[in-house]
């Protein structure tokens, strides 16, 4: 395998880049992976785009949602590789010897991975309109994939959530209280807030279109 710190998403095959994710190195670590699946979900979304023959009055919004999705692919690409980094820069600081020096490391090294995380997670909800676009008017024989892409949609908000709460909490490690870090970081606060909220909005979507998905799971 190559170098774990030369493995990237853009740079390294599924086998090494999964292989550096089964090691106990933390870089890629559970918000890269996050950052993976919500690359998966603006693939399968860009495939069941382009399979779609709209109305002549959907083409262009048609256009915008395949347009959105191939950038998309590519930006979870990038953000799944910062977060790696933000991961690795979190572990170093937790490896420090105990004083006011690892303090300040952990405290810049938690808010950066929960930026990190927070901007990622922001991405995959901007994704959730679209995937419940195709949802009610893509190709319906691929609404098995549809279904899939809200898995792997799923999978990276709830990365994003949990790595932004922990993150944040994290900086109570120095003694801060969780109501002072709302107040320090309140738009981080409200973010996995936010998070949450699509969680259950995905699963309202999920469930509206899975009967179409799975036909034969039935009571």
């Amino acid at each position: 395998m190559a170098d774990s710190e030369a493995v990237t998403t853009q740079s390294s095959t599924v086998e090494d880049w999964t292989r550096a994710l089964a090691e106990s190195i933390g870089s890629p670590g559970g918000g890269a992976g996050a950052g993976l699946m919500l690359a998966v979900a603006a693939s399968l979304t860009s495939m069941v785009a382009g399979y779609t023959e709209p109305e002549e009055h959907q083409r262009g919004e048609l256009a915008d949602v395949h347009a959105r999705a191939r950038a998309l692919r590519e930006e979870a690409l990038r953000l799944a590789d910062d977060d790696a980094s933000a991961s690795k820069a979190f572990g170093a600081a937790f490896r420090l010897e105990p004083g006011p020096e690892r303090e300040d490391a952990i405290h810049q090294a938690s808010v950066d991975a929960a930026k990190a995380s927070a901007v990622l997670g922001e991405r995959a909800i901007g994704a959730i309109g679209d995937l419940g676009w195709l949802a009610s008017n893509g190709n319906p024989a691929l609404i098995a994939d549809v279904v899939v892409a809200f898995g792997a949609l799923r999978a990276a908000v709830t990365g994003a959530r949990t790595n932004v709460s922990f993150d944040l909490a994290a900086l109570t490690s120095a003694g801060t209280t969780l109501e002072r870090i709302r107040e320090e970081h309140p738009a981080l606060w409200t973010t996995v807030e936010h998070l949450s909220a699509a969680l259950d909005r995905i699963d309202e979507l999920t469930a509206e279109i899975d009967h179409r998905a799975a036909p034969t799971d039935v009571d």
